[in-house]
């Protein structure tokens, strides 16, 4: 039986700086959804806001003053989102946004079979692929999606995986997010509003999801994945 295993270039350099080489082979995936005045915030937050602070023809240069709330978009929730005393982003050791991802399609509803199907380890990070991110302008988007079991979720924190992340905006349905609480109290972070998971299926890859060193409970987030040749 012959086994195959990828290992990414850049995650050497970020875990242990063996040095960086590049695969011609290897894929960049773009996970991330765009920011602009007409992105979709959950209800309740505060709307995007962007105004010219400088425009080229007058001033020599473009530069703009952006007004968001820090879950828009891709994002990252660190514990301090949802629990008193949690971590802000800035005191989350910079190797837990990187790490081998799982990609998990969840057909109707979440399922721990599948889940431990796929073989979950720790350092791990896990991306469920619901089909959402297809109706990210619609109005359901919000309201009607699938959303982890706690059963699941503990499982998850047990198996010790850096990042669960979801095409889906929010974690939770339930307005106390018991499953935000249960993935951040267990040191595990979440990302959501992910897009493009489907280019995942079958394949390995390892996951960048890097937010902005803020001191504070969360960040939008430029997530990648990159696929072994």
């Amino acid at each position: 039986m012959q086994v195959s295993i990828f290992v990414s270039p850049l995650l050497l350099r970020f875990e242990s700086c063996l040095g960086f080489w590049y695969d011609e082979g290897m894929q960049i995936i773009d996970l991330s959804v765009p920011i602009n005045g007409q992105t979709p915030v959950y209800p309740g937050d505060p709307p995007i806001k962007i105004e010219a602070a400088g425009v080229l023809d007058k001033d020599g240069f473009n530069d703009h003053l952006l007004s968001m709330g820090t879950h828009v978009g891709t994002h990252i929730d660190a514990p301090m989102h949802m629990l008193a005393g949690g971590k802000s982003l800035d005191q989350i050791p910079v190797e837990q946004f990187v790490g081998p991802g799982k990609y998990i399609e969840v057909k109707d509803s979440f399922s721990l079979d599948a889940v431990k199907a796929v073989g979950v380890e720790p350092g791990d990070i896990v991306l469920f692929h619901t089909g959402m991110s297809d109706h990210y302008s619609d109005s359901k988007y919000f309201h009607e999606y699938p959303v982890l079991t706690r059963e699941i979720a503990q499982y998850l924190v047990d198996q010790k995986v850096k990042m669960v992340g979801l095409d889906t905006g929010s974690a939770d349905i339930a307005e106390d997010f018991p499953i935000h609480k249960q993935l951040l109290g267990g040191g595990v972070l979440i990302i959501e509003n992910l897009t493009n998971l489907a280019s995942l299926a079958g394949k390995n890859f390892v996951v960048y999801a890097l937010p902005l060193k803020l001191q504070i409970d969360g960040s939008p987030a430029r997530v990648i994945a990159e696929v072994g040749s």
